[in-house]
């Protein structure tokens, strides 16, 4: 059984950074592509992020490319996302997933964590 569990969110002010973190358990990182998401109040699940399995390659979504970071950390079998310079509008609940087809479609991930809140002030 996979279990994902997000942490490290929290309020910050715009312009300041967080590092979430996903604790991957049942598999290693390297096994599927693992992605992250965010949702806020009222919107649809988005894609902001994904991390592949095979080389690190790397895509983000138009919104954070340049603000945000995916990296994994084998030894703690964990996947990181850096988040910086950020804005009210990156107010969400911040998921990571894991899924052997995942690329940037909510529908292609398997395994989800519980998710993290991420709240920016202006």
């Amino acid at each position: 059984q996979v279990q994902l569990v997000e942490s490290g969110g929290g309020l910050v002010q715009a312009g300041g950074s967080l590092r979430l973190s996903c604790a991957v358990s049942g598999r290693t990182t390297r096994s599927w592509p693992m992605g992250w998401f965010r949702q806020a109040p009222g919107q649809e699940r988005e894609f902001v992020a994904r991390i592949s399995e095979v080389d690190d390659s790397t895509i983000y979504a138009d919104s954070v490319k340049g603000r945000f970071t995916v990296s994994r950390d084998n030894a703690k079998n964990t996947v990181l996302l850096q988040m910086d310079s950020l804005k009210p509008d990156d107010t969400a609940v911040y998921f990571c997933a894991a899924g052997r087809f995942g690329w940037s479609a909510p529908r292609e991930y398997d395994f989800w964590g519980q998710g993290t809140q991420v709240t920016v002030s202006s």
